[in-house]
């Protein structure tokens, strides 16, 4: 397959809703997913939006690394709950219950940034797969995020549009120098405290 071309914040198509997909098992429908599977993994990125790669339907393709999904999750290392390859065609997301948290986004759409996003901690879904058969799952924590990081997409959103923080959001290596230099002026507070 081949490497496609990833839209970036400021492409139009990332700005509109997309289209429903007459015939999810159609063969023109599993090559597209076939490229955006190997796109997603090529751009070492968790999922992927069909509108990401200047298509636009409503299809979606995401994983979840069980050692990422425990440690977004505040779980500690190891143990959460991996999701394997998941492919959803015209999925339809039910935000379940008042809950919700904060945790911090990247995009393959928006290279090199991240920011604060608050999102609902459980989900229920509706989906077609490329078998054109009906499937509804629900979840929760990590899983619920990226579900609904992919889906935000298939509407013409993007993560900073849902940050309620500005101040949070920018580049992914200064955020990290931020925090890095916070780490060790905590621990001494926490020191002092203990003392």
């Amino acid at each position: 397959m081949a490497i496609l071309k990833i839209a970036r914040m400021g492409h139009p198509i990332l700005r509109q809703r997309a289209s429903e997909v007459p015939d999810p098992s159609a063969p023109e429908v599993a090559r597209l997913v076939d490229a955006m599977v190997e796109t997603m993994h090529d751009a070492d990125g968790t999922g992927l939006a069909a509108p990401q790669v200047h298509m636009p339907w409503r299809i979606l393709v995401y994983f979840v690394d069980g050692g990422r999904a425990a440690e977004e999750d505040g779980d500690g290392e190891g143990g959460g709950e991996g999701v394997p390859l998941t492919v959803m065609v015209n999925p339809q997301v039910e935000l379940l219950g008042e809950e919700t948290n904060v945790g911090f986004e990247a995009c393959l759409s928006v290279p090199g940034m991240a920011g604060p996003v608050r999102r609902h901690d459980r989900v229920r879904v509706t989906y077609r797969t490329l078998e054109n058969e009906e499937v509804t799952l629900e979840a929760e924590g990590f899983h619920a995020r990226v579900i609904q990081h992919e889906y935000d997409h298939l509407d013409g959103i993007l993560y900073p549009a849902r940050i309620e923080d500005m101040s949070q959001f920018g580049f992914v290596e200064e955020l990290g120098k931020a925090q890095a230099a916070a780490e060790p002026e905590a621990e001494a507070q926490a020191g002092a405290a203990d003392g």
